[in-house]
């Protein structure tokens, strides 16, 4: 249905060719925006739900306590349906470190939480298909389970900001979680919340990432992408995540465009890589991280997660 209302929109309202650059670009545009905007709302709305069960508060208590190997497991796997995202970085950081959490695993969680997000997932899933966002999934969590490992090893916890030390929260004071007295009905709401809250925040970053992913796909020259970040390309990788750190998006706003590029003939690895570190590495959530990690605990997390994503990208150009 979608592809025939977009092909009756762009030909016979608007009166363009089909084959022509622009023609394409309008009718990919026409047709991802509605089909990606209904499935975003329904999958938010069913993680707002099992998100209820979750409160930062429960998240944390979930984490304290437990040994690093399965504490870094468990963070990774929380960061999927916990919702935070890099702008709770400062707040998040002094609640799990005062609740016990160790680094390593505060780290994985920090990792997880923006970029193996739902968001992302049901995104890919949508575009792309099962395969592809399973295996961004699960090399995702590898990065920020790997990462979280080799941070917690390194034994930087002295270059956690000074005035983060001092910090103690409440929740260790309080000896326990309230009750959880949600009905149904509330956690129903909850799920509607959360269409409304993060679909509101998110909308322009989808249309702009398709607007851009349209470009792409009606004027990118085919085989131009496979040259400059296919496989046969070695350098791709390290130049695509050069060019995604400094970038400011989201999953929202940069899953269309890895569809266009992977349309065009770049290469998965890469094209994966771009994204995590558009995602996990952005220059806005460093700069948040700054307030509470000295520079050698950053350039510490900015090394060992971007040689994770690096290795990633080799990774699956060379066996996919």
């Amino acid at each position: 249905m979608l592809p025939g209302i977009a092909r009756f929109l762009t030909q016979a309202i608007l009166g363009l060719d089909l084959s022509s650059h622009l023609g394409a670009s309008v009718e990919f545009f026409f047709y991802d925006t509605p089909k990606v905007l209904m499935l975003l709302a329904l999958i938010v709305f069913f993680v707002g739900v099992l998100r209820s069960f979750f409160t930062p508060e429960r998240t944390r208590r979930l984490l304290a306590g437990k040994n690093e190997a399965l504490g870094n497991v468990l963070a990774a796997l929380l960061g999927i349906v916990t919702p935070f995202c890099s702008c709770s970085a400062v707040p998040l950081f002094i609640g799990f470190l005062g609740a016990g959490v160790p680094l390593g695993v505060t780290f994985s969680f920090l990792v997880s939480a923006p970029m193996v997000n739902e968001v992302a997932v049901v995104l890919l899933y949508g575009l792309l298909g099962w395969k592809v966002a399973a295996i961004y999934m699960g090399a995702g969590l590898a990065v920020a389970m790997v990462s979280g490992f080799v941070i917690g090893k390194l034994g930087l916890e002295r270059h956690v900001e000074d005035w983060v030390q001092a910090v103690r929260t409440e929740s260790l004071a309080n000896g326990g979680d309230a009750p959880d007295q949600q009905t149904w009905a509330d956690r129903i709401d909850a799920g509607a919340l959360a269409v409304r809250d993060i679909v509101g925040k998110v909308w322009l970053w989808v249309v702009a990432g398709i607007a851009v992913g349209a470009g792409i796909h009606g004027y990118v020259p085919e085989g131009f992408l496979a040259a400059v970040m296919g496989k046969d390309a070695w350098w791709s990788v390290p130049v695509a995540v050069g060019i995604g750190i400094p970038m400011y998006s989201n999953a929202a706003g940069i899953v269309p465009v890895v569809h266009a590029l992977l349309e065009k003939g770049a290469a998965l690895g890469t094209v994966l890589a771009f994204m995590m570190a558009v995602i996990a590495l952005s220059l806005p959530e460093m700069v948040i991280l700054r307030k509470v990690l000295k520079p050698r605990l950053l350039a510490a997390f900015i090394g060992v997660v971007g040689l994770g994503i690096l290795f990633v990208g080799f990774l699956f150009n060379a066996i996919l």
